[in-house]
């Protein structure tokens, strides 16, 4: 439910909500901060958030079985399943990673994979974004990498002032990362006024118009 209203002269939105998925494996690391530093922001914002902790589950990839075309679910009942009403409902969905040579933790990945392919409800204008945290490297083809889910669903992706990352070693240190911890709240505050922005769009306009899926293989 959405209700547009006036408040000092702006129109402002409610009950909007923010899917937070941390695939970091430690729940109180690196990527943990950057995220608690958006989730002030939301909050500031009038935007409900919900972070789940997947880095440290135990999430298999996809087998290519194509079981949810026709169940409508992940074949493997776990947590992936859990998350797919919650992404449904969602404004907005957040994907965060550290960095393992030069790519995300393989259990978001997986989880990802499953998750985009397996829900088939209209993702279109949900709004995306992307957070990577690493000790020195690798930040920009992990960043890159997790944008593609969104990119291949019709979904906005939200920018801030640098590409989304934080830096830190040790569980803690990215409280030191002054430019990163400022980073995240700016990302923060332009994807909250993206999700606004949205709403009241699709209020007055509806969604974009969509032809008839063309699916063209390379090879016949």
């Amino acid at each position: 439910m959405i209700f547009i209203g006036k408040f000092k002269g702006k129109e402002k939105v409610t009950d909007m909500k923010v899917l937070i998925l941390n695939g970091s494996p430690r729940p109180s690391g690196n990527t943990s901060i950057a995220l608690k530093e958006m989730e002030k922001v939301f909050g500031e914002n009038g935007i409900q958030t919900e972070t789940i902790h997947i880095g440290n589950k135990a999430i298999r990839g996809c087998i290519a079985c194509l079981n949810c075309t026709k169940n409508g679910k992940c074949v493997f009942d776990d947590i992936v399943n859990e998350i797919a009403p919650k992404f449904g409902e969602c404004d907005g969905l957040v994907i965060a990673s550290p960095v393992y040579y030069a790519s995300a933790n393989a259990t978001l990945i997986a989880c990802l994979d499953r998750l985009f392919y397996s829900t088939k409800f209209d993702k279109t204008m949900k709004v995306g974004a992307s957070v990577v945290a690493a000790r020195r490297g690798g930040l920009s083809s992990t960043f890159d990498e997790l944008n593609k889910y969104f990119t291949i669903s019709g979904m906005p992706v939200a920018s801030g002032q640098y590409w989304n990352s934080i830096h830190g070693a040790l569980p803690g240190e990215a409280e030191q990362d002054l430019e990163g911890l400022q980073g995240m709240r700016t990302l923060a505050r332009n994807m909250s006024f993206l999700i606004k922005s949205i709403a009241l769009g699709k209020e007055q306009f509806g969604l974009p118009e969509k032809e008839s899926r063309q699916s063209t293989n390379f090879i016949r």
